[in-house]
């Protein structure tokens, strides 16, 4: 893979930085006298952020860069483990100092007991540790000079992509399965409904690649569209959304072949109106990822002159440029169909309309197609790699592949899907990143995945005092309003990415993120990296300790989640047992769906976990040790229909945000401390005595 998810390091370092910052963390390291040494890491990692972005932009082409940023994202997922250990430490004494009975203390301290002394000791291995951070620190610095990255002075400059301009030309003949899409604008262009209005903007909305410009050049070389209105222009605006560059594009449209050399806005713009007052025209914005409403007011200005019934659409893969310069309701494109899809793939392999002439590619062809799941695109490029080459293994290579396998120079799927990607603000590219552990076709609910990201820290609380739940769901609002996320069309409560979406996913994650699919499939992936942070399996029937004997012993993974895609699936007890005391940095724990009867004691060791979800297993009762996990946000218990109590000392989980019991019945009542819960955001149900 030539790249991975560096892009979101900025936003790491902010939460890097955050954490060096706080009141209860600096306490604690007053009292353990490592001043000196975490203000090395301040140091250091101040000149490692002033960097940061050119290197950022720089690894596209420089291997020494990107192996530079390969270290320094390991090390800061290193350096945030320890300071999650100083803050666990500090969230001990803190508790111990504020419950004084003997009792609780006595309670607190064995918890303690168990604790391994690597872990959360503040002993020689605990300094050993920050002194193998600040070793690396001053090696990685020391490179940095070495690569010549330049310091970021001011705001971050975005690099120029390279678009792929659009016209207003198109083949019909090779289009397929748009009739009705086309036949739906052309109502809207042509209505009387909107005859009256001054201006009517019509937004097309869909992820890259799914043929939003296509349809725009079907609507736009219609004959009823060209007898109904006066003048016509397009103009493919992109992320540059320059207003002199578009506002002259579409001057120099209607009064071709004269060019306007000028790059006076007023000008242009009193020239632009000249031009429209008192016709009725039809406007193509092409590709708008600007949904700045100031912009669009000062573009739309000299429209506004236009005689009623003057209509302008806009194609865009984001929602928020339909809500900014929409009049209408949205046009949401959806998936081509299968028969299409294969028309396209077919015309653009074979330059035929069927395999008659090729029946042996036929088979090979429809498994292809499985990979497009409705993107023209994916059918047109796919099927060009394959022009002229009537070779089975040719076309199973093509079948085998991934999409960022194959060269940009003959592939622009991925050049295009990136686009969306590279877009994104730091802290969504990482949100999005790790949707990479989702398996394709996996449909999960809103709540789920923000749930997911609060236990990963990538949703953190802010000066606003907005609670994390809610800055999570503006996050998933945000990158389902790009095209990122779609409503499934079975249950409009679950979302689902498109399959090359997913890829984009697993592209940009990198080697940070890891999925081993289903064993019975014969995809068993064996090569688990060391530097793999999160982990996710798709659940067969039967997984014993083998199927994650590849694990590195010294790995420090933060999500272990198991995924029930069909039935339920049997996990030996072994696994648990052995695999748990190797994972103790865990932040999320996810076994949800097996059939498995027990947790062992070994779960009070995951101190850093925030979400546990034995949903839906045959779990009896939860170890007393559980109690312990002071940072745990999530406990989810739905299903557990065998678990007959709750831990004792469920008051300890200070931290717990989330306790879902629903169709546990064989729980009768809750235990004592549950009002000392205050963080609890939501409970499923609350059982006394009273209610049987």
């Amino acid at each position: 893979m030539s790249i991975i998810g560096e892009a979101a390091l900025s936003a790491f370092f902010e939460v890097l930085f955050k954490k060096l910052a706080s009141s209860d963390l600096l306490k604690i390291i007053q009292q353990e006298q490592l001043d000196a040494e975490l203000k090395k890491w301040k140091t250091s990692l101040s000149k490692i952020r002033a960097v940061l972005d050119d290197a950022e932009e720089k690894q596209m082409t420089s291997r020494l860069v990107k192996i530079w940023l390969d270290e320094l994202q390991d090390l800061a997922y290193d350096a945030d483990d320890i300071l999650d250990e100083f803050a666990n430490e500090a969230l001990r004494r803190k508790l111990n100092a504020e419950l004084g009975t003997s009792k609780v203390r006595n309670f607190l301290l064995a918890c303690c007991v168990s604790f391994n002394s690597s872990f959360v000791m503040f002993d020689a291995n605990m300094r050993s540790k920050i002194e193998d951070i600040n070793t690396r620190l001053q090696k990685i610095v020391t490179e940095k000079n070495d690569l010549g990255l330049i310091e970021n002075t001011g705001g971050r400059i975005r690099t120029t992509r390279s678009w792929v301009a659009t016209t207003s030309l198109a083949n019909e003949k090779q289009i397929y399965g748009r009739d009705k899409d086309k036949k739906a604008i052309v109502d809207l262009l042509l209505s009387r409904e909107l005859s009256d209005a001054q201006l009517s903007v019509i937004p097309i909305l869909g992820m890259g690649g799914l043929g939003k410009t296509t349809l725009a050049q079907l609507v736009y070389n219609d004959d009823d569209v060209n007898c109904y209105f006066d003048l016509k222009a397009w103009a493919c605006v992109s992320d540059d959304f320059d207003i002199v560059r578009v506002t002259k594009v579409i001057l120099e449209s209607i009064i071709a072949p004269e060019t306007y050399d000028v790059n006076d806005l007023n000008l242009l713009q009193v020239k632009l109106k000249e031009k429209l007052s008192d016709k009725k025209f039809l406007h193509i914005l092409d590709d708008v990822w600007n949904e700045d409403y100031n912009d669009w007011t000062k573009l739309r200005s000299p429209f506004e002159f236009g005689a009623p019934g003057s209509k302008i659409i806009v194609t865009t893969r984001n929602h928020g440029v339909s809500l900014t310069m929409g009049t209408t309701p949205t046009y949401e494109l959806k998936d081509l169909s299968n028969d299409a899809c294969w028309r396209v793939f077919t015309q653009h392999a074979l330059g035929a309309t069927d395999f008659t002439m090729h029946p042996e590619l036929e088979e090979i062809g429809r498994d292809i197609l499985d990979k497009c799941k409705g993107s023209p695109l994916a059918a047109k490029v796919l099927g060009g790699l394959l022009r002229a080459k009537h070779s089975c293994d040719e076309w199973k290579n093509v079948l085998n592949s991934k999409i960022w396998d194959i060269p940009e120079e003959k592939s622009s799927i991925l050049s295009i899907l990136k686009l969306s990607y590279e877009y994104l603000p730091s802290h969504l590219k990482r949100c999005f990143a790790y949707c990479s552990l989702f398996p394709k076709d996996y449909k999960f609910k809103e709540k789920e995945l923000v749930l997911l990201w609060m236990a990963e820290g990538l949703v953190q609380e802010t000066e606003r005092n907005k609670p994390m739940e809610d800055i999570g769901s503006e996050y998933f609002q945000d990158l389902l309003m790009r095209s990122f996320f779609q409503q499934s069309y079975s249950n409009e409560s679950l979302f689902v990415m498109h399959d090359l979406i997913n890829d984009v996913a697993q592209w940009a994650a990198g080697g940070l993120c890891y999925r081993l699919e289903d064993t019975l499939c014969g995809n068993n992936q064996s090569d688990i990296f060391k530097k793999v942070r999160h982990f996710s399996c798709v659940q067969s029937m039967y997984d014993g300790i083998k199927k994650f004997e590849d694990f590195p012993k010294d790995m420090h993974l933060r999500t272990f989640m198991s995924l029930p895609i069909k039935n339920w699936g049997y996990l030996t007890n072994d696994v648990p047992s052995c695999l748990l005391p190797q994972l103790r940095y865990l932040r999320v724990l996810s076994l949800s769906g097996y059939q498995i009867f027990e947790i062992p004691n070994s779960i009070s060791d995951l101190k850093h976990l925030r979400y546990l979800n034995l949903s839906n297993t045959s779990i009896r009762s939860l170890p007393a040790s559980t109690s312990s996990l002071y940072n745990l946000q999530t406990l989810l218990l739905k299903g557990c229909s065998r678990l007959t109590k709750l831990p004792m000392k469920i008051g300890n989980l200070v931290n717990l945000r989330h306790l879902d019991i629903t169709n546990a019945d064989s729980i009768k009542e809750m235990p004592m401390g549950i009002e000392e819960l205050k963080n609890l955001q939501t409970l499923s149900n609350f059982l006394n005595r009273d209610n049987y």
